[in-house]
Order: C-alpha cells, then structure tokens, then sequence
C-alpha cells in the first residue's frame, strides 16, 4: 500500500459526507491525505470532492464495517452511526476516532450528563426518565428542559416546558429533564487532542441562537467575556476532553449563568459549527486540527489573528426546492465577508445551506457588518 509524505500507510474513512466532511476535505488535500466517505445521500456535499465515495447506510451494521475493512484510520463527521461496527473494526487493528466507546456516549444525552456529574464537572440539574407521565412529579419544578436522550440534533428534540399547558408537546420517550437555567451567554470551546495526550484549545466564541430553529445564527469570536472566564473555559474544555481520553477534535457548549458560573450544556466529537469561523480567522483551522489529533502529528498554532462572526445561512422559512441565495452578489462585494456555499441543492426551512465568516480587526467593526449582512442574504427557492 502506498504510503503518504511522513511513511505510514493512512486510507482514512469518514462516516458522513455533509457540509463538515465537505471542509474537512479541503484541509486535507493541502497535506495530500486521501478521504473515502460513506453517506447515505447520493448527491452529498462530499461526493464530488472525496478520493471515493459509498453510498450506504451509516447505521447498519454490515454496511460499515465493509466500509472500514480496507481502511486505517476512521473517524465521523455525525454521531448517528453504527458503533458496534466500529468497534469490531477497532479491535481488528484499525484506528477509530473518536473512539467508538465515546461515541456511544455521546449518543446518550443521559450517559453525557451522568459522565459530568460522575467525574465533578459542572453541568445544570437534571433527572432521567422514561416517557411522558414521567413528567408530571416534576411539573411544581416548571419552568424545564425536556430533551430526547437519543436522535436529536440541530435544534431538534428539544422542548422547553414552561407551563402545564405545555404538556401536550411533550416527548413521549427516554429524556432529560435539565433544570432551566438562567443563563446571560452561549459560549463554545473547541479543544483537541492527539494520541500522544497533546491538548490545545481554540479562544472561546459566543454564540446567538436563531429561537425559532433553535440553532446558531451567529458567532462572534472573540467571546465578550473576563479574563478569568476565558481562563475557566479553557481549562474546563481541556479537563473534559482529557476525562474523556478522546482523540480527536471536542466540541464543548457551555452556559455563562447571571452568577458567573459556567456549566457543560453539550459535547460534540467532530468538528463543530462553533468553529466553523477558524478557517479565516485563526492560524490553524478546526478542520485541519481534527486531521492533526487523529493522525498523531502535532497539533496546530490556535491563536486567533483576527476577530470574526459567523452566520449561518438556514433555508428561509416558507421554501423549499432548487435553491436560490439571494443577494449573494451584493455581500461578495463587502471586504472581510467569505462565503461557504455547502453543494446542497434543495433547500428547506432552516436547513443548514452555507455559512458566512466575517472579519475584521475588532468586534467593534465586524459585529454591524455581520447584522448588515444577514439582514441582505436569504436562502430561498427558485
């Protein structure tokens, strides 16, 4: 088997061929890695541009292990796949990351918040529970956060229950019921972490959510926040990720409450959205610092050269078909705006379509820009 520039052997597989796998592709052909993907959607954003693509099945069993067999490293750029494939694949010799153990772990919102509370790290309050009549000792504690234990991602499986009129939406199904916290920011750390025990974390971003989707709409980096909060972000994001002994990339959502206090939301073992912003305004991007950790090479320089924002560009509301990105011509025009268009043909409500970096020298600048640019571009259908 040909070996790559540092003499090993490394066929690299990725289950998922979406818009982070579409990224991750471009940072690793500037360091002549091949990436095979497998994805269920024949016309995936990665399909073009991977060294192979197969369509298939994240989820089945014999699907991904096929998939694996003549591969030496795997990793993921989704959560939602079949890990007993993988860890068959582990123990025959191949390289997982994350490993398979987390990921199963990760896929359990309820295993997340019992790993938090098993080994002291913050997280807000919670019970676990079974299905909807569950609910009702908890109703004198409204307002709550139910969430889906397993099978919800970008906003979905989330139901804030405010009043016991909000009991008809309920899921009937194995949840979270998470105290609702009162919290002033959304801040991110991504951090990651090579086999040789190497961490390094990315400055921590702020995030504002779209409350209609429930997803993030804006990023601005650097997070308005104290010195001693960015210090305690950091050092949370590396005792997790080393708590964990993962291997790869980390995610870490966090809540600033009104007191100060910072708490684990959720974790992500892929590149993140969160980070999305690294490609333009940090000197190592998230991409390619996920392709460093599994690789076992050393990590990248993350200081931040520039401030920047990020939008997230979602399919508007009311439309859906061919998709159509209007006014992006005018934005293009604007110093300091990169788009990313993801190669997703169809748009749908709050799909995620593309992002938008924005950069600048200060906060200050690229804050009103960015507001200047989401007010000018939407994601419609022809």
């Amino acid at each position: 088997m040909q070996k790559n520039w540092y003499g090993k052997s490394n066929r690299l597989g990725i289950l998922g061929g979406g818009q982070l796998g579409r990224m991750f592709i471009q940072e690793a052909i500037n360091l002549d890695v091949d990436v095979h993907i497998l994805d269920p959607d024949e016309n995936a954003p990665c399909k073009d541009i991977a060294t192979s693509f197969t369509k298939g099945s994240l989820l089945d069993f014999d699907t991904v292990y096929s998939f694996g067999k003549d591969k030496d490293i795997l990793t993921v750029e989704i959560e939602n796949v079949n890990t007993d494939a993988l860890e068959k694949l582990e123990k025959e010799g191949k390289k997982v990351f994350p490993q398979p153990h987390l990921l199963r772990l990760v896929q359990d919102k309820g295993l997340q918040k019992e790993f938090y509370k098993e080994h002291n790290l913050p997280t807000a309050s919670f019970h676990l529970i079974d299905n909807k009549a569950a609910i009702d000792p908890f109703i004198p504690t409204f307002p709550i956060v139910q969430k889906l234990r397993k099978g919800g991602y970008d906003g979905k499986g989330v139901q804030v229950l405010r009043t016991i009129e909000n009991l008809n939406l309920a899921f009937d199904a194995p949840s979270i019921l998470e105290e609702m916290v009162p919290f002033k920011k959304e801040l991110s750390v991504i951090v990651a972490r090579n086999e040789n025990g190497e961490v390094v974390t990315f400055p921590t971003v702020e995030c504002e959510f779209n409350p209609e989707a429930n997803l993030v709409e804006l990023l601005f980096s650097p997070a308005s926040i104290s010195e001693n909060i960015e210090e305690e972000a950091q050092s949370l994001a590396k005792a997790l990720i080393e708590k964990l002994n993962l291997v790869g990339i980390l995610a870490v959502e966090l809540f600033l409450t009104e007191d100060d206090k910072l708490l684990i939301n959720e974790i992500a073992p892929r590149p993140h959205n969160s980070g999305h912003h690294t490609i333009e305004c940090n000197v190592t991007s998230q991409f390619e610092q996920h392709l460093r950790a599994i690789l076992n090479l050393p990590l990248g320089n993350t200081r931040a050269f520039q401030a920047g924002a990020m939008i997230n560009l979602l399919g508007a509301k009311g439309y859906e078909g061919a998709v159509y990105y209007k006014g992006l011509e005018a934005i293009l025009a604007i110093p300091g705006v990169q788009p990313h268009i993801y190669g997703k043909s169809i748009t749908k409500p709050f799909r995620k379509m593309g992002h938008i970096t924005i950069s600048g020298d200060c906060l200050e600048d690229v804050i009103p820009l960015a507001k200047k640019v989401l007010s000018e571009i939407q994601v419609i259908s022809k």
